[in-house]
């Protein structure tokens, strides 16, 4: 009886003995990855003096003409404004970043100021966005009004009632969701409401062309992926051009729907892929 309790006592403590190394193992592995996701350090893209490194697509325009000066940096924000603007007459505008990225996290503050230009469509009330895996400025149409691309739709409240922000918005593409090819323009999000002028935190975490996560002030609010060309003459032409259906990288640009809108803090985190 001795010799077998012994024998017990002996196997648990080599058992014991095995999940305290378990146990270390796994916190080594988690420390590990931890300290690998620390070497990637965040870039800012924003001098918060001038636009350096950055391109503005405005509609009737070449790539490069900053119309009316919709876009400027004032005391460190990155400003879309209309004070020189007479009326809209459909100005839709973009600022491309001068890189293209495939896997990366993108963050940024952004918030909604002031009242919507004259003439500006109903629905672009306190509204805006951040287009990612975008084509290249040069390559827009002069008339066109968005780059094909995935918008990541951010949206103010007006005051009363609910209005998602993080929303998908598909102009010349599609994506899946749970595991099925998505063809409607937008999707709403499951944020909160922001109204006011308030500054939001948005995140973008994108892998390539197999997953794609939106996050507000920290929070995931959608997710999708394989994003794709597809719905319009122009987006088969990008596609032919690439030789492939599927997006795996794009540059990212700032838009300018009517409703001036600040943004501050833009900067990036590259992944491996």
């Amino acid at each position: 009886m001795v010799k077998i309790r012994a024998r017990v006592a002996y196997l648990q403590a080599q058992f014991l003995s095995r999940a305290m190394k378990y146990h270390l193992l796994s916190m080594l592995s988690v420390f590990i990855s931890l300290a690998s996701a620390e070497e990637a350090k965040w870039e800012a893209l924003f001098n918060g003096k001038d636009l350096t490194g950055w391109t503005p697509k405005i509609r009737g325009c070449k790539a490069g003409e900053n119309f009316q000066n919709t876009f400027r940096a004032e005391n460190g924000v990155l400003k879309v404004a209309y004070s020189d603007y007479l009326q809209w007459d459909n100005r839709f505008g973009h600022l491309f970043h001068e890189k293209k990225y495939s896997n990366y996290r993108l963050r940024l503050e952004y918030r909604f100021t002031g009242e919507q230009v004259k003439g500006g469509p109903g629905w672009a009330f306190r509204n805006s966005g951040v287009m990612i895996h975008s084509e290249a400025p040069e390559t827009m149409e002069l008339e066109q009004d968005f780059p094909t691309s995935l918008e990541v739709q951010i949206l103010g409240g007006t005051g009363k009632g609910e209005r998602t922000t993080g929303n998908l918005c598909t102009p010349g593409t599609h994506v899946e969701m749970d595991g099925k090819l998505e063809t409607r323009h937008c999707i709403t999000s499951n944020s909160k409401t922001f109204h006011g002028d308030q500054w939001v935190t948005l995140e973008i975490e994108v892998h390539g062309n197999r997953l794609i996560r939106h996050l507000i002030n920290g929070e995931e609010v959608i997710s999708y992926s394989k994003p794709q060309y597809g719905g319009d003459r122009h987006a088969a032409a990008l596609a032919m051009a690439a030789g492939e259906n599927m997006i795996s990288e794009g540059y990212f640009c700032l838009q300018s729907e009517s409703h001036p809108v600040e943004f501050r803090k833009i900067e990036i985190q590259q992944l491996k892929p």
